[in-house]
């Protein structure tokens, strides 16, 4: 064997060798950027999923928001019109005249004179265009009372006792406190059917 024959062999080894390790340096690099790309498209995927939820978490929150704000504008709109209501009706107590007036400020007068003792000296308020209709109902009574001065309401009255401490509000403005706290449900329901 010739030295040209030896060397052209482990020539031919060194290349084979060398083939042999870029093959599988190959190999290597495209397992190797295969991975990098699955590690990759995982990232991504998982990234997705964290937008997405990020942006159902956002859009779940301001849709809740939005409702508690119509809501809140609902409830405040109700709040508008019961207040309305409210004074209107107020307006037409404040209205009511003539006998009706009359009629209606007697039958407190008395139911809240009954309250009192028979000798008990009474003072009574009321509405300032009042004064004379109360003055008239109290001469009428067996009562001793006299007109006290100007109570702010819509009509009534309020007595009080000079022997006692007792007072007693019969005014319009209480029953109709009462009667509107009584009733607001059915009101409300009544004015907001659905």
């Amino acid at each position: 064997m010739s030295l040209d024959t030896v060397a052209e062999d482990i020539r031919e080894k060194a290349r084979a060798r060398a083939e042999d390790i870029r093959s599988e340096a190959e190999a290597e690099a495209e397992e190797i950027l295969a991975e990098a790309e699955r590690d990759a498209e995982e990232i991504r995927s998982e990234r997705e999923a964290d937008v997405e939820s990020t942006i159902e978490q956002e859009r779940e929150q301001r849709l809740s928001s939005a409702k508690l704000e119509a809501k809140q504008a609902r409830l405040e709109a109700r709040r508008d019109v019961l207040g309305d209501v409210r004074e209107t009706v107020e307006e037409e107590i404040a209205g009511i005249e003539g006998d009706d007036r009359e009629d209606l400020t007697a039958a407190l007068l008395e139911g809240t004179v009954a309250e009192f003792e028979d000798d008990a000296t009474l003072e009574v308020q009321g509405r300032a265009d009042d004064e004379e209709l109360i003055e008239s109902l109290l001469s009428e009574m067996d009562y001793d009372g006299e007109y006290a001065g100007e109570y702010d309401c819509l009509g009534g009255v309020v007595v009080t006792s000079e022997g006692s401490r007792v007072r007693v509000n019969n005014t319009f403005d209480a029953i109709l406190e009462d009667v509107w706290e009584e009733n607001l449900g059915e009101i409300s329901d009544e004015l907001f059917e659905q």
